[in-house]
């Protein structure tokens, strides 16, 4: 693996999961980094990202140093060619090759404007790290995708189900007082398209996400049809892919409670955070047995420290 940007840079995401596991099961058991630095490059806030990336650094050893752009560094240029007699300092090409320089592994957490389709999902920014870093990256979250988020998800997932079949997971849409982006529904959708499981999405008219990542799964615009039997529902808002950014709907009859809850077959129910409740999810589903949304965000630390040994491996032997 040289990047960690989606589930196309992993071989076997099986083998990662189970990595993963094993490193939870005992975090400090590998201390192969030691004298590794891991820089964390953040152009947007972050609490699980920004902690769980750090704890997993030092679980491997590693120091690891966070780098608030817009706080602590330069207004940066993006855009070849230009004269630089703007309000843009530096340019990427010699700030990512600097911070390359200092780091065996630089993560980068970048985010969209939800103004233009063509320029968030051309994820600019993290490509131009991947071109002039020189080191391994690893996708924070971009415009498009949140892979150490999926990776959490997927590992949740294996914890959870014991069966022998696959479990039915329902990827479902909620309302939101704020435009949100596709990057966490985009990418938890390409992740259970490689996984062992049976895969829906359920979203209103309007908000079927790009066909690359639903990889022609199921789309029901009927919530009620899609949780039926559901193992595992993921409930997230989005806004619209088709019409670009925009707040269709906010209705509330899909907020997520325990009238939802009675149409799976008592399903596991799974959330990013943050979570607005009420809105999203209500209280009675977060405080009630049937949650795991804590249980996913303890794992980001083991997806990331999976993912940090995976990329540090070739360093080191």
């Amino acid at each position: 693996m040289k990047n960690f940007t989606s589930v196309k840079d992993v071989q076997n995401i099986n083998a990662l999961v189970e990595k993963a596991l094993s490193l939870k099961s005992n975090p400090f058991q590998i201390k192969l980094a030691e004298g590794k630095r891991i820089g964390l490059i953040f152009f947007n806030p972050s609490l699980r990202t920004r902690l769980s990336s750090q704890v997993a650094a030092q679980n491997l050893g590693a120091q690891a140093i966070v780098l608030d752009i817009g706080k602590d560094g330069w207004a940066l240029e993006f855009e070849d060619g230009v004269v630089m007699n703007g309000d843009k300092a530096e340019h990427i090409k010699e700030a990512a090759a600097v911070m390359g320089r200092y780091f065996d592994v630089l993560g980068v957490r970048t985010f969209p404007e939800l103004k233009s389709k063509e320029a968030d999902y051309s994820e600019k920014l993290l490509n131009a790290f991947i071109k002039y870093a020189g080191v391994p990256i690893v996708s924070l979250e971009s415009g498009t995708r949140h892979p150490l988020q999926s990776l959490a998800d997927l590992i949740t997932i294996k914890e959870q189900w014991t069966a022998m079949r696959k479990p039915k997971v329902v990827l479902t849409w909620a309302p939101h007082v704020k435009a949100l982006p596709q990057a966490v529904p985009n990418s938890f959708a390409e992740w259970m398209g490689k996984a062992e499981v049976d895969f829906s999405i359920a979203n209103p008219e309007g908000y079927d996400l790009a066909e690359e990542f639903r990889q022609g799964v199921p789309v029901f615009h009927d919530q009620a049809e899609a949780l039926k039997d559901a193992d595992f529902v993921y409930v997230k808002n989005w806004s619209s892919y088709d019409d670009y950014g925009q707040i269709l709907s906010q209705d509330e009859i899909w907020t997520f409670g325990s009238k939802q809850l009675k149409l799976t077959d008592n399903a596991k129910v799974m959330h990013c955070l943050p979570v607005r409740r009420g809105l999203v999810i209500k209280d009675e589903i977060l405080d009630g047995p049937n949650a795991i949304h804590l249980e996913q965000a303890e794992n980001r630390v083991y997806a990331a420290q999976a993912v940090f040994h995976e990329l540090l491996m070739p360093q080191i032997y």
